[in-house]
């Protein structure tokens, strides 16, 4: 498979998981605020710039709009050309990147991201937006969905395959610990709280339910909500598909299915990293990870991830040319996913 096809295939699945992750965690936020009208413009911030900050794009947002209001915010998030992370520039990579490798893809897979992409730019869009954010959320919830759908149903599974399987898991992983890590000032350096009040538990219910975790939460843990039990199930459930560990196994499973090499050996530094970190995960308690300080470790894997997905593109995308032409070629590859990027990977988005 060509380096730029396995590029496309990657980059096309990170930004269809980034768009609906970003969908779920500003839905969510503006659904928690409905309970909490009585908050006033300054504390309506404190519950809007942790949005911006978990997505890593404060500095940029931060040179467009003096303050994080709700408006601002969800507009940045939203619709914003400007900011490379917003659900409207991700649709558009993910449908430029399946437009590069288009004899790779089904039919179905392409129709439905042109659909998606064409509803984002109409007017219809604006208007659902204007009259029922909810609504406008769960069709691009839905959207997104239905493509890692389509993907898995009629693409066929060879290399290409576990290259968007790689993508997928790697953003889902990254984006379940930026989640979590929402609300990481309402807990003690170290250590777990011993009991939350009635604001904290909407909080991290709201945590939940972005991760889409609130039924299976309850189905495993109970109806009670506590922060300490909400972080063991999103980090070391090796069975809730979008719990770290599950990601970071999935995309253990995609690698190795891409080299060929079997568990317990590595041909490269990213199967390396990710096995170590799987291994980390399998091996850890989350009295572990409390004892360390949650916002510390969520910091640090957001790191390793950062890491195997440089890795990755070490392995298996930059190459070693003879000619001026194929430098600049891969060098014109790597600036169009930065531009698209932007902020995202200085803030371990890639």
């Amino acid at each position: 498979m060509l380096s730029r096809v396995a590029h496309s295939l990657y980059w096309m699945a990170r930004y269809i998981e980034r768009a609906e992750n970003i969908a779920r965690i500003v839905d969510v936020n503006l659904q928690l605020l409905l309970d909490m009208r009585s908050l006033d413009s300054e504390r309506m911030v404190e519950y809007w710039l942790p949005i911006i900050q978990t997505t890593g794009d404060e500095e940029g947002f931060f040179k467009l709009h003096p303050e994080a209001t709700g408006q601002a915010v969800t507009e940045f998030l939203v619709f914003k050309p400007e900011n490379p992370n917003s659900i409207y520039q991700c649709i558009n990579a993910a449908r430029e990147n399946a437009r590069m490798v288009r004899d790779q893809i089904t039919m179905e897979l392409w129709e439905e991201l042109n659909r998606v992409y064409l509803f984002l730019h109409s007017a219809q869009a604006r208007k659902i937006w204007n009259r029922n954010p909810s609504e406008f959320f769960q069709q691009i919830k839905t959207a997104s969905l239905l493509v890692i759908g389509i993907m898995n149903a009629t693409m066929v599974h060879d290399e290409g395959w576990w290259f968007v399987q790689a993508g997928q898991f790697l953003e889902r992983g990254d984006k379940t610990t930026r989640i979590l890590d929402v609300r990481h000032k309402s807990l003690p350096a170290r250590g777990a709280p011993s009991a939350i009040n009635s604001t904290a538990t909407l909080e991290w219910s709201a945590v939940l339910r972005s991760c889409s975790a609130w039924d299976a939460y309850r189905a495993i843990c109970g109806p009670d909500v506590q922060p300490r039990a909400i972080a063991e199930f999103l980090l070391l459930d090796d069975a809730f598909p979008r719990s770290l560990r599950f990601c970071v196994s999935e995309l253990n499973r995609a690698l190795r299915r891409i080299s060929g090499v079997a568990d317990g050996h590595f041909c490269n530094t990213a199967e390396k990293l990710t096995g170590r970190l799987l291994a980390e995960l399998q091996f850890s308690t989350i009295d572990d990870i409390f004892d360390r300080g949650l916002h510390q470790y969520l910091d640090e894997v957001q790191g390793k991830l950062n890491d195997i997905g440089n890795a990755l593109f070490l392995a298996y995308i930059s190459q070693t040319f003879e000619t001026v032409e194929g430098v600049h070629m891969v060098q014109q590859e790597e600036q169009q996913q930065q531009n698209l990027s932007g902020s995202a990977a200085g803030n371990n988005w890639h």
